[in-house]
């Protein structure tokens, strides 16, 4: 090989090694702080509903030292949302929970509904990034965390707990029959403790889980479930252009991995791309941190339009 070849190489080798040192820099040091508020309207209540606006935040991830996301969340309540839905993932450490309940305090004085995920009930640990491709069954559990702290915290404000349990609540004149399960990452979800046709009468039927696991979401569209609500996925956290997440990090194929689709004849599904990451994993890319505020709307009569939007993507929230 020449020296002008081997040249050419290093040079190739050196320019490869930069860029992905600037791509990993960019993944954590901006993306993963650059939090958005996505709007999507769902054409999913009963028809002749009036619209609802609905907050939707996952994957919290909260240390208490991220000063960063937690003024952010406290801006979320500009949105004036008319229901808030918390699909688990809230903790990273174990003394966050004050974190936590401090930024979410506004949100708290709104109707609400949650279910907790595994990093609620487990703190984070150390794991290798392949296993979520080559071993994504395998479980790691960190330290146990305070989730009855955070649990009282939720439910003392008018949160509702719906981990395994079918509630009814009105919002804004509107009649929500939903129900929930805990984390089927887990493996703790019990369906059959909430199983059974969901109530005809509501104007909104609504399922909660943390992870969007297939088996899952199958029983809540066969139970007629109008809406179900997930996280868990994180987007995929690290995302190609034009191919999307590499990984779901459960059952649900990559192209549901955040975002609204329709799940079998019936069912909307909206899967968050949640807000933080693993203290073990801070990066994102091309999946920018995030909560949704959704526009539900009623269906036109004969059947839910196929029409899901997806709105405008706001870099922060104007308090107002």
């Amino acid at each position: 090989m020449s020296a002008h070849s081997t040249t050419i190489l290093k040079n190739s080798a050196a320019a490869s090694a930069g860029a992905l040192v600037a791509g990993i820099g960019y993944a954590a040091m901006i993306e993963r702080n650059a939090f958005v508020v996505r709007e999507v309207t769902m054409p999913v209540l009963a028809p002749g509903s009036s619209p609802l606006k609905v907050l939707h935040i996952s994957d919290i991830h909260m240390r208490p030292g991220q000063r960063r996301k937690q003024a952010w969340l406290r801006e979320l309540v500009a949105l004036e949302p008319d229901l808030v839905i918390n699909t688990g993932d809230n903790l990273a450490h174990p003394k966050a929970v004050p974190a936590v309940v401090q930024s979410l305090s506004e949100l708290l004085s709104i109707p609400g509904l949650f279910v907790f995920g595994s990093n609620d009930y487990f703190g984070p640990t150390p794991k290798n990034p392949l296993n979520y491709i080559t071993r994504p069954g395998h479980r790691v559990h960190g330290e146990p965390l305070p989730w009855q702290d955070l649990r009282a915290a939720f439910t003392e404000r008018g949160w509702l707990d719906l981990t395994h349990t079918r509630r009814e609540l009105e919002v804004r004149g509107q009649l929500i029959a939903a129900a929930g399960v805990d984390d089927p990452h887990l493996s703790r979800d019990r369906y059959e403790t909430v199983a059974g046709p969901a109530s005809p009468a509501a104007n909104l039927t609504l399922g909660l889980t943390h992870s969007p696991e297939p088996r899952v979401l199958d029983r809540f569209a066969a139970d007629g479930y109008q809406l179900v609500m997930a996280g868990h996925t994180h987007g995929g956290q690290l995302c190609l252009p034009f191919y999307g997440a590499l990984v779901t990090n459960c059952g649900l194929d990559r192209s549901r991995a955040k975002g609204p689709s329709r799940w079998g004849a019936h069912t909307l599904l909206h899967v968050s791309a949640g807000i933080g990451t693993s203290p073990y994993a801070p990066l994102r890319f091309c999946c920018r941190p995030e909560a949704t505020l959704l526009t539900l709307v009623a269906a036109p009569i004969g059947g839910q339009d196929a029409d899901v939007r997806a709105g405008t993507s706001h870099p922060s929230v104007a308090v107002r």
